[in-house]
């Protein structure tokens, strides 16, 4: 069976991340999560993104002790939601988000969204969940560049990775630069735009040329801007095929012209304004 070899990042606490994961975000709980996890395992996935809110944790759990693969090899997100914000309830939330997966600690605990008034309480709990080493890095969601400035400027850690939605539709190059030179790393969700735009014909020419599926120029365009991509899906072929993006490159040229689709594309809530 043909097996994905997927590289690994570092992260600012020393650990490590792999470059691709599978996002499950509106895999709808139980068994169609539970078989995506697993088939993503078994071609060669070892990143698993979920979310409280997502409904899935439990399954998602699930899956990866029914994997077969050690438990230290598997990285595994979850985030905070909105409703859980401020110290304790932080702290509760933590509690049942590992309680669900059934998991002794998670590679990396997210806040998922800023919000206003209590973001920096909830830091703090974030901080004493990762001392703790239940969460071995901690993060941020949907941060923009004045919401990571308010959070670096108090904090005693510094988040390891900023999820957001990033495609050559939506290039934050600004908030790129700022995570860069703060040491987290970029992470991009909904990387193939939720194919809105996989039939753009500059994506379709590159493809062409490349021999290269839209989705895979896609990715490629993240990885090359040192992001580290979660598209979502079920099916096995999609997986493998997103996972095929480290034996090319695109050229300098190529990037530029992908770097000249930027129209602001926001495929869910944009954070952009968020106070």
């Amino acid at each position: 069976m043909d097996v994905l070899r997927i590289p690994r990042w570092r992260l600012n606490t020393g650990g490590e991340i792999p470059a691709l994961g599978l996002g499950v975000y509106q895999i709808p709980p139980g068994r169609a999560t539970r078989e995506a996890v697993q088939i993503a395992i078994e071609v060669g996935y070892r990143h698993i993104d979920t979310a409280r809110i997502y409904g899935n944790e439990e399954d998602v759990g699930a899956a990866i002790r029914g994997s077969g693969v050690p438990r230290d090899e598997i990285f595994v997100t979850t985030k905070l939601w909105n409703s859980d914000h401020g110290r304790d309830a932080t702290l509760r939330a933590f509690d049942e988000s590992l309680r669900r997966l059934r998991l002794d600690a998670v590679d990396l605990y997210l806040v998922h969204w800023p919000v206003p008034r209590v973001r920096g309480e909830t830091w703090k709990a974030m901080e004493a969940i990762h001392r703790s080493g239940r969460a071995r890095a901690i993060g941020v969601s949907n941060y923009m560049e004045p919401h990571l400035q308010e959070l670096l400027a108090d904090a005693s850690v510094v988040p390891a990775v900023n999820q957001v939605e990033f495609s050559p539709f939506r290039h934050r190059k600004g908030l790129l630069e700022l995570c860069r030179g703060s040491g987290i790393q970029a992470e991009a969700y909904s990387p193939l735009t939720k194919g809105l735009r996989l039939g753009h014909p500059r994506l379709r020419s590159i493809g062409e040329r490349m021999g290269r599926s839209p989705a895979q120029v896609l990715l490629r365009w993240s990885l090359q801007h040192g992001l580290v991509v979660i598209p979502k899906t079920v099916r096995r072929e999609r997986m493998l095929e997103n996972g095929r993006v480290f034996d090319f490159e695109l050229s300098p040229a190529d990037m530029a012209l992908l770097d000249g689709l930027d129209e602001g594309l926001a495929t869910g809530w944009d954070p952009e304004d968020a106070p």
